[in-house]
């Protein structure tokens, strides 16, 4: 019994020591702070980088089957989107680049493409003042294709009517933009200059138009010059938790030639993350370009051009 009472008062005597002794008391004093972050610690995250993949892939294999249909079909669709967007004080740059690229197989058909699109814009920004979602701005956009395009106008013939910057748009447009959040915003220019560039020998040629050639650019040149009114709209949002909607819409007015005649350009993507990488996506495109005379049954009409997708593949954000 004097045992354990002596060695109860050591112990005592021994903790009471520790706890009066400064260093201790510092350490303790130190842990029960709360600690508050100097803003003029760490630099302010100015860039904003990321990007969204989507690979879709299917195939149907059919053999003695009396329904009737290809023995083979195979079809792959693939999607790359990355952006760079800047953003210090009244600044602001937004930087994006899509790619697209598709292509479906058939025993009767042969190869023939899907999508194809190769699209860059960078648009620079000053706020007007320092509350406003108002921007001075100017924007250059640049858009065309990978691959050769054909129509067809028999299952076994085949003509060219586009490739590489042919046609090739460039724009270079100044003016206001609207940004009232991050996944919206809105350009709008009364004054806009574009070129219309088909720089394929031969093809301007082969499809003559009441302009004197195709995509609206003369016979005997390679570029054309618009100068135009230009609105552009970008809306990129997370719907719920692993579906995510793209959209933009283009509209160009040609001040030199029908401004009536509005060209329209509009892409819409849908993607569910369904399970790991796995996904389901939905898509329509609309296109509709005055110059673009390659349609109806004299092949030198403008029509409204539509592509709607639906696919199952692979999708990656980062």
């Amino acid at each position: 019994m004097k045992r354990s009472f002596l060695l109860a008062a050591v112990c005592f005597a021994a903790t009471t020591m520790y706890a009066q002794d400064p260093t201790v008391q510092d350490l303790k004093n130190a842990s029960s702070k709360t600690i508050a972050k100097d803003p003029n610690d760490t630099i302010p995250r100015t860039w904003k980088k990321g990007g969204l993949f989507n690979l879709n892939f299917g195939q149907t294999s059919l053999s003695n089957w009396a329904a009737g249909g290809d023995d083979l079909s195979l079809n792959i669709n693939g999607f790359l989107n990355v952006y760079a967007f800047y953003a210090k004080g009244r600044t602001a740059w937004d930087n994006s680049l899509d790619l697209a690229l598709g292509f479906v197989k058939t025993t009767s058909l042969g190869s023939r493409k899907s999508d194809d699109r190769i699209e860059l814009t960078s648009k620079y920004g000053y706020k007007l003042t320092e509350t406003s979602k108002w921007y001075a701005s100017a924007l250059f956009n640049a858009r065309t294709q990978f691959a050769p395009g054909y129509l067809y106008p028999k299952p076994d013939s085949a003509v060219k009517i586009s490739q590489f910057m042919a046609p090739g748009y460039v724009l270079f447009s100044l003016g206001f933009d609207y940004k009232p959040n991050k996944n919206f915003s809105l350009f709008l220019s009364p004054i806009s200059s574009r070129w219309v560039i088909v720089s394929a020998t031969g093809l301007n040629s082969s499809f003559p138009t009441s302009k004197g050639g195709v995509f609206g650019v003369p016979v005997g040149k390679t570029v054309n010059n618009e100068i135009g009114a230009y609105l552009s709209a970008n809306y990129m949002q997370d719907i719920v938790k692993n579906v995510t909607y793209k959209g933009k819409l283009d509209l160009f007015s040609n001040y030199k030639h029908n401004p009536e005649n509005v060209d329209v350009f509009m892409t819409n993507l849908l993607s569910a993350n369904i399970f790991k990488g796995l996904s389901f996506n939905l898509g329509l495109d609309l296109i509709y370009d005055d110059d673009a005379r390659l349609f109806g049954p004299n092949k030198n009409g403008a029509r409204t051009q539509f592509r709607e997708y639906i696919g199952i593949g692979y999708l990656k954000k980062f």
